[in-house]
């Protein structure tokens, strides 16, 4: 009897291994094609590795995705990139050498608008079709009409980077009535905190301060000290990953204490940032732009996060990934169902189809507007509360990290002075 049932699952292991070949030579059989290469640079070491590295695990997911479900257009995808060092001055050479070297299909933007921004003229000048990754206000100068924006900051992007910030602002009581401004002099933040001195005027805030530091500045010390004295009740910060840390240390070994403070502050969205901060970020008001709560669950977010999850220690990238994942998934979603639907390469019937499309992707749902950018704006705005150390355990369940603004997606409220949530 044992040895009839050793033969019948040595018959039922022969037959899965037949059907796993089979598969394997239709997948093979249905992307004969030469590949269509996907070139970008990224940001793998630098200031802006941590944002860069996850994003790029995200974009290997999608491409084995896509190459599992039998490619495009009966092809293959194959991502082609190079680190561009978190620099600016590197961007250039690399989109000229992906375009005429190495001959990519298409060519999508790094991570953050300091390294979109020198990409624009070489994708411009040879009438490429363009998708970013968060860049802000990147085509409210060029205007180029191939050119379309992964970031949910909608049609006026600079102001909308702070607007959930000064709308949870006025909403307290007493209103505030005075704001201190203060940004990094690169192209985010001098992009987002032009957006918010904009509302500020309209509130018509006191602007108690209003000056760019320098992005070499290490000693954020003196600034804090020259923003306390003017005792503003709220203070925007525009700044990078490693300046915000700066920034949040500053505040707290000084005791600065106005009645909220944040706004743009990038790097406060990566565990190694939150993990390194622990309790001194409570009571950041800052932006977001996706974390797991029910309501912001799209199709097939969560499944790319277990994904991304299961192989994140391995890549030595933020272990949550509750950041860029589902965006630089999606930049490459919109692409991969133009190319799907139009059945063309061709940049401008590409760009004429995505200009028209309402896409369903990992951040929900996407429809392009004016320059590019969203036809709505969905900026998120999130308080860091009750942070009682620094391990990844206080950063999971999202109680620390509490939605405040949309209100349809809202998780909890303000603590307001931020004084109380101290």
């Amino acid at each position: 009897m044992s040895g009839l049932l050793n033969w019948r699952r040595l018959a039922r292991s022969v037959a899965c291994g037949t059907a796993a070949v089979a598969m394997s030579a239709v997948a093979a059989f249905a992307q004969s094609g030469e590949p269509i290469k996907i070139g970008f640079s990224m940001s793998l070491t630098g200031p802006l590795a941590a944002n860069g590295k996850m994003s790029l695990v995200a974009m290997k997911i999608w491409e084995e995705d896509v190459n599992a479900a039998g490619g495009l257009l009966g092809r293959p995808v194959k991502l082609v990139y190079y680190d561009d060092q978190s620099s600016p001055a590197q961007v250039p050479a690399l989109y000229t050498k992906l375009l005429d070297v190495d001959k990519v299909d298409f060519a999508v933007s790094a991570y953050a608008s300091t390294q979109i921004a020198p990409a624009m003229p070489v994708m411009i000048q040879k009438k490429r079709l363009f998708i970013s990754l968060f860049g802000t206000g990147i085509n409210d100068e060029f205007n180029y009409d191939k050119y379309f924006s992964m970031l949910p900051t909608g049609p006026t992007p600079k102001p909308t980077y702070t607007k959930g910030y000064f709308e949870i602002a006025m909403a307290q009581n007493p209103k505030p009535t005075s704001v201190a401004i203060v940004a990094a002099d690169a192209e985010f933040g001098r992009n987002a905190c032009d957006g918010a001195r904009e509302n500020a005027k309209n509130l018509k805030l006191k602007i108690t301060y209003d000056r760019n530091y320098p992005p070499s500045t290490t000693d954020f010390a003196p600034i804090v000290r020259a923003i306390q004295a003017g005792n503003p009740d709220l203070v925007v910060i525009c700044s990078y990953p490693l300046d915000s840390v700066g920034m949040i240390k500053a505040i707290n070994e000084i005791g600065f204490k106005p009645k909220m403070i944040g706004g743009a502050m990038v790097g406060l969205q990566a565990t190694v940032f939150k993990t390194q901060l622990g309790p001194l970020l409570n009571g950041i008001v800052n932006y977001e732009t996706w974390i797991p709560v029910p309501s912001m669950q799209f199709p097939g977010s969560m499944e790319l996060l277990k994904k991304y999850q299961a192989r994140a220690a391995a890549e030595g990238v933020d272990p949550l990934g509750y950041y860029m994942p589902v965006w630089a998934y999606a930049y490459l979603q919109v692409l991969g169902d133009a190319i799907k639907e139009t059945k063309s390469l061709k940049d401008d019937d590409l760009a004429a189809y995505i200009r028209k499309t309402t896409f369903k992707t990992t951040v929900g749902d996407v429809k392009f507007g004016a320059r590019g950018e969203w036809e709505k704006d969905r900026m998120l705005y999130v308080q860091f509360q009750n942070i009682k150390g620094n391990s990844v355990d206080e950063f999971k369940d999202l109680k620390t990290e509490v939605l405040l603004y949309p209100s349809q997606y809202k998780s909890g409220d303000v603590i307001y002075p931020y004084e109380k949530a101290k």
